[in-house]
């Protein structure tokens, strides 16, 4: 009967998310009360277990999540992004800049929440797009896609990344040294095969194309998490593109909804210096993961790579340069921004804990382990599958791509002891499969249409078709990792 309670919560939680317009955490909260109660844990114990489990959770990334929302929103107004994309034009011209654009989104740049990420790169990529030809516009909205997307569920720091790791209790280091080769390896392969596709006519301009300038409509930008629930009706108002600068120095909205200001181009600081609190995490944290491999015991290489100091170098370093570049009340704006948006972040990924850890305290892990393990006939391969179904299910019903990679990773945690496959390859299995076809019921879809100027079936073609094919292809190189590790 356990199976069957704990297929009725996941089912309540997706309808609940999906029909009823109810809030993921409330939505996860209620599944994780049905599932304990219905499996004779009783009330008390119940409870107990969804606080501890939020708590389990909140140890391993509370402060990971933090800092990366905080750092995040610090190079977004030090204009990071816009600089780095002005250089790959400039540096490779248009026809290889899909590809530059599509790595440096997914390997650099996971910390800027997506949906700024998008509202910043948009106006770069449709002022780059008649430079391609005739495809322009699709090519370069499929590279922000695969970019933004890609680097959101594979790359540390993605707040999709970690979540997923913290719930499978995975080493953020070990994450980030197969993350940051499966996400980009993915990302230029979907790029290149979209590419193709696009050659042979996949696209209609005239049936694709809405021909709007969506640099005159001005909106707020809703938050970092992809696909928050929204109705699939009329398009939601997009963010006003961040290359539209005003001469007062107010600019798009920051992530959250809160309006940041911007920093005159004279104020900005140098590309090299703006990454640096960015690119100083990931080699310390990389540093710490390959010492710690090879079997290498040192205290200080230990506390300079473990991943909670590592981002919070990164972060006081962005405060710093910050402080320096855009003032005290502007900094203060863009702290502000990010502490107002980590709320519902470690909210959702809590409660994600948290059904994980009711299911934990039912039998289900004991059920479940004997259906799956490789020692019931299941291959690792196919475990790989299963795990990468169960998060493009979720993906498609719920539509965010966090809440479908936080619930798998709940559901999934419990029984990865016995699933025969290592946790990180369980982790980028229900990563790739969280990016399944995200659709009509994200927000982001909406956003995404306005601000490329594109119809529904363009954007059905140049967001839903592309994250489907890069959660196939990462699923192909997951399992192929999966073979040898």
């Amino acid at each position: 009967m356990v199976v069957l309670h704990a297929a009725v919560a996941i089912a309540a939680v997706i309808a609940l998310i999906l029909v009823v317009k109810v809030e993921p955490v409330i939505a996860l909260v209620v599944g994780s009360l049905y599932l304990g109660l219905a499996s004779g844990l009783g009330f008390e114990k119940t409870i107990t277990t969804v606080a501890t489990g939020f708590g389990d959770i909140m140890a391993e990334v509370g402060l990971l999540i933090g800092f990366g929302v905080l750092l995040g929103g610090l190079l977004h107004a030090m204009g990071a992004l816009q600089k780095v994309v002005e250089k790959l034009l400039r540096a490779l011209g248009p026809r290889r800049l899909p590809y530059a654009l599509a790595v440096a989104l997914s390997s650099v740049f996971p910390s800027i929440y997506v949906d700024v990420q998008l509202v910043l790169a948009a106006p770069l990529a449709r002022s780059a797009a008649p430079h391609l030809g005739r495809n322009g516009l699709p090519m370069m909205a499929g590279s922000l896609t695969a970019g933004i997307l890609i680097g959101y569920v594979f790359v540390v720091p993605g707040l999709g990344t970690i979540s997923i790791a913290g719930l499978l209790d995975v080493p953020l280091g070990t994450i980030l040294l197969y993350g940051f080769v499966l996400g980009p390896v993915t990302a230029l392969l979907t790029v290149f095969v979209y590419g193709r596709m696009l050659a042979r006519g996949f696209w209609n301009a005239a049936k694709d194309e809405s021909g709007s300038t969506p640099d005159t409509q001005a909106v707020a930008a809703t938050g970092d998490d992809v696909g928050t629930a929204a109705p699939a009706s009329t398009p939601k108002p997009a963010p006003e593109p961040a290359a539209d600068t005003r001469d007062d120095g107010s600019g798009p909205a920051a992530a959250g909804g809160t309006t940041t200001t911007a920093v005159p181009e004279r104020a900005m600081p140098p590309l090299t210096v703006s990454l640096l609190p960015i690119v100083v995490p990931l080699l310390l944290i990389a540093t710490g993961a390959i010492t710690e491999a090879a079997g290498v015991k040192s205290d200080v290489l230990a506390f300079l790579g473990d991943p909670v100091f590592a981002l919070f170098a990164g972060l006081v370093g962005a405060y710093v340069l910050a402080r320096r570049t855009l003032g005290a009340d502007a900094l203060g704006e863009s702290m502000t921004a990010g502490f107002n948006s980590t709320g519902q972040i470690l909210l959702v990924t809590g409660v994600g804990g948290s059904l994980g850890a009711v299911i934990g305290e039912t039998n289900l892990d004991d059920v479940l382990s004997g259906m799956f393990t490789a020692g019931a006939g299941v291959p690792a391969l196919v475990t790989v599958l299963l795990a990468w179904l169960v998060a493009a299910v979720l993906h498609l019903a719920i539509g965010s791509i966090a809440v479908a990679g936080i619930a798998a990773a709940g559901i999934l945690a419990p029984i990865m002891g016995g699933l025969g496959i290592p946790a990180e390859v369980l982790a980028l299995a229900i990563g790739s499969g969280a990016l399944f076809a995200l659709q009509l019921n994200s927000n982001f879809f909406w956003m995404f249409q306005t601000l490329l100027g594109v119809t529904t079936r363009g954007a059905l073609k140049a967001l839903t078709f592309v994250t489907s094919l890069a959660s196939v292809v990462s699923l192909v190189l997951v399992m192929a990792l999966g073979m040898v590790v």
